[in-house]
């Protein structure tokens, strides 16, 4: 496994990457460049502009072209969340509050007697192969599936999903994301939308109240920063290191040769702060990580493996580009040694579940190969593992970050000892500080 260097993906671009030419121009619009100017002056007007013109966005300019969100009722089971994730070959679905495709949309559900239907949280293939993983549930298999799929949500941080009017501020959207929400739902403004859908089959409705809604997230968010960075200058040139952006107690790592089940609880927590967790060496150097979006490129087939193998087996399970047979057969081994027959059904040839494929995602504009087996996870990702320095500029960052679609990235030292992790989160932050301190 190699390392994705910064410098490799954007090279001098990270180096006097804001400029600013100012034009003043007199009433008749014709540049003038005889007359003598302030130039702090203009810095100031130009960058008053700039912010106020950022400021008074709306998320609805955010959500333009965004497709609607494909959903699951509360009430459905982890097999139907399961299918569901197949079928609309999303990596993440919407969870809601009511049944919408019985009453939701109705009439009757514009009157006050019924409560608006809200969504209540996200699930993807991360949370049902964690699921599947406990010992309990590969003792059993087919009645772990028809769980409510709000056992997958019981033991998120609460406030993961946000509603928000399509009117609000960006600022009011990045102040929610920095208060711990990774995605809000935002209804799109569409007048087409029940022409568009009334001959649409209800398993396969996107309406809610009558609407349809959209994620918008922190991807978003640095995404659309980042095409106005010169409005935070010098900010954006500055080290992340300087910033102090760099989280180096709250990431997560396991070693190379521990139990592959040891990091289920990590692999969960990572998903919630949108990382991964790191594989270190002896000396604590960054060799490997099992991410979950990796992960959410295989199929529940990697449930058994992961009970079953090492970190480094695991790897070698979920990133051969062929059926690792030899590792096959070492999970059978394994779970027939621990009395665990009924989780065999998970890596048999045929799935009881078929996943048609696609290729198209809402979200990273890639889809999930319907190959049984784990090893499919290499259609989704490099190999390499994507890293910066503490002396790497936030710019540089965020372009890497935003050009490999991850939501961090690891920073090491030149030896590649493992110093913490770069969010999106704190890049927002840091240039939610810049904007206070212009306004």
């Amino acid at each position: 496994m190699g390392f994705r260097e910064l410098d490799d993906q954007v090279g001098a671009s990270s180096r006097g990457f804001v400029y600013f030419v100012y034009n003043i121009r007199d009433t008749d619009g014709v540049i003038d460049n005889t007359r003598s100017y302030n130039p702090t002056a203009v810095r100031k007007l130009s960058f008053e502009g700039l912010t106020v013109s950022i400021l008074s966005h709306e998320v609805s300019d955010l959500c333009l072209g965004k497709p609607a969100l494909n959903s699951l009722s509360v009430s459905a089971t982890v097999g139907n969340a399961l299918s569901a994730l197949k079928r609309f070959d999303d990596l993440f679905l919407s969870v809601w509050s009511c049944n919408q495709h019985q009453h939701c949309n109705s009439p009757r559900s514009i009157n006050s007697d019924f409560a608006e239907c809200k969504c209540v949280g996200k699930v993807c293939l991360v949370d049902v192969i964690c699921f599947l993983s406990k010992e309990e549930n590969l003792k059993n298999p087919g009645k772990a599936l028809q769980e409510p799929v709000s056992v997958l949500l019981s033991s998120k941080v609460p406030g993961l999903v946000r509603h928000l009017e399509p009117h609000a501020s960006l600022l009011e959207a990045i102040d929610l994301i920095l208060g711990g929400a990774q995605n809000l739902v935002i209804p799109l403004h569409n007048p087409f939308t029940r022409k568009k859908l009334v001959h649409k089959s209800s398993a396969d409705s996107t309406l809610h109240n009558n609407r349809e809604y959209c994620w918008l997230t922190q991807e978003d968010i640095v995404r659309y920063l980042l095409n106005s960075i010169g409005t935070f200058s010098p900010t954006p040139t500055h080290s992340i290191g300087s910033l102090n952006i760099i989280e180096t107690d709250s990431f997560f790592t396991i070693h190379y040769d521990d139990p592959a089940s040891s990091a289920l609880p990590l692999i969960s927590q990572s998903l919630v702060k949108q990382t991964s967790v790191a594989i270190l060496d002896t000396d604590g150097k960054l060799i490997d990580e099992i991410s979950p979006f990796t992960l959410n490129f295989c199929d529940e087939t990697v449930a058994a493996a992961i009970a079953t193998l090492s970190a480094g087996e695991l790897l070698a399970y979920i990133e051969c580009s062929d059926q690792p047979e030899d590792l096959i057969k070492l999970v059978k081994e394994r779970l027939e040694e621990r009395n665990l027959g009924p989780a065999l059904d998970l890596i048999e040839e045929e799935s009881g579940i078929s996943s048609p494929s696609s290729s198209s995602d809402e979200e990273f504009g890639m889809g999930r190969s319907g190959k049984i087996a784990g090893n499919s996870a290499r259609v989704g990702r490099s190999t390499e593992i994507i890293v910066c320095y503490p002396w790497s500029s936030l710019v540089a960052v965020m372009i890497q970050a935003l050009s490999h679609r991850i939501s961090y990235t690891w920073v090491i030292e030149e030896d590649s000892a493992l110093v913490g992790v770069v969010t999106f989160s704190g890049m927002i932050q840091v240039l939610r500080e810049r904007l206070k301190s212009l306004a």
